[in-house]
């Protein structure tokens, strides 16, 4: 077990970086993760993730490595567990021989700017790390959807706050769209951030170069976007969106499945901001793994079951979902099911 002997302070130059890793539900912050962890980079990360939701699934979607992983899914990082985050940055600093870079990668509600200032108003934590940047990644199919999603009073566009905090954009999804809706979300994209780098993408693939170790972040301008970047302040997040996540036993149909899947999406895809699962599916050895963001959506085959228990877990994360009707509708995709 590490010591809990204090940390040390360290100069500028010594100072581990740290890459906040955001973006809203679905734009593709695991598929990044996943090539960060995976390809040659020469660089030994230590991953945060956080989570928002009552289960978890993110850990099931992140290929298996050597690397330091921490989970926290008590919570979105930005507002109610920033306290455990200084908790697991101070344990990951008593480990510092295993790494040399940490990645945070924020739940798709989060605003990055209070994630940002744990890093200037701890001092234990400024005094060891250094934020390198902010890297926020957009769905250039459905970016307009969510930058025009009317919120109550008093609540912030995370989407418009991701975007505005960002030091590299990663604009994911371009494949999806032809050249006019790109230059589209570019224009709404430079709008609110004239100076952040934008980095085309598909799958998340792009150089991994100019996003790691780059020293983008900028206080001053993050100063200039938010006057009070440096104080303690609330960030609320829309009350009319919730996740729901259900863990069933018992193998489903992919047929019975796929045409509840592909109603549901049809008919309240608009408010079901994200959906993530991974499944026990009749006749497979597989894990088959779920995906979808608003009306799309696929499945391919995940890891092996092995001795693992056959337990099925699906998230929804959206606008006045119904608990009920969404865990009746799955039970109806049971195989043993009438």
């Amino acid at each position: 077990m590490p010591t809990d002997a204090p940390l040390q302070p360290a100069d500028q130059a010594t100072k581990v970086p740290v890459t906040v890793l955001t973006g809203f539900l679905g734009s593709g912050k695991t598929t990044l993760l996943n090539r960060i962890l995976t390809e040659e980079h020469g660089k030994r990360i230590a991953v945060i993730e956080n989570e928002f939701g009552e289960i978890g699934i993110d850990d099931a979607l992140v290929v298996d490595t050597e690397e330091e992983i921490f989970e926290m899914n008590n919570g979105c990082i930005c507002c109610t567990v920033r306290g455990d985050l200084i908790r697991v940055l101070g344990t990951l600093m008593r480990r510092r021989d295993r790494f040399d870079h940490i990645l945070i990668e924020t739940t798709g509600l989060a605003d990055p700017a209070p994630v940002a200032q744990t890093f200037f108003v701890d001092d234990e934590i400024a005094g060891q790390l250094r934020l390198d940047a902010i890297l926020t990644l957009v769905d250039a199919r459905h970016l307009g959807r969510h930058l025009d999603d009317a919120k109550p009073e008093g609540v912030e566009n995370e989407a418009v706050e991701q975007i505005a905090f960002a030091d590299r954009i990663v604009l994911n999804k371009t494949d999806l769209v032809d050249e006019a809706e790109l230059d589209e979300v570019i224009g709404r994209i430079r709008a609110i951030n004239r100076v952040a780098e934008i980095l085309p993408a598909q799958y998340a693939k792009i150089d991994l170069g100019k996003v790691l170790d780059v020293g983008a972040f900028d206080l001053e301008r993050a100063l200039d976007v938010d006057p009070s970047f440096l104080t303690d302040g609330e960030h609320q997040h829309d009350l009319t969106v919730s996740s729901v996540g259900i863990e069933l036993t018992g193998d489903l149909s992919i047929p019975k499945l796929n045409d509840w899947l592909g109603e549901l999406l049809s008919t309240k895809g608009a408010d079901i901001f994200r959906s993530k699962g991974v499944l026990a599916v009749a006749g497979q050895q597989n894990r088959y793994v779920f995906q979808g963001v608003h009306m799309l959506f696929e499945g391919i085959d995940g890891q092996p079951w092995g001795n693992t228990a056959r337990v099925s877990r699906l998230v929804f994360i959206g606008r006045n979902l119904d608990r009920a009707a969404l865990e009746t509708g799955l039970r109806r995709c049971l195989a043993s099911a009438r």
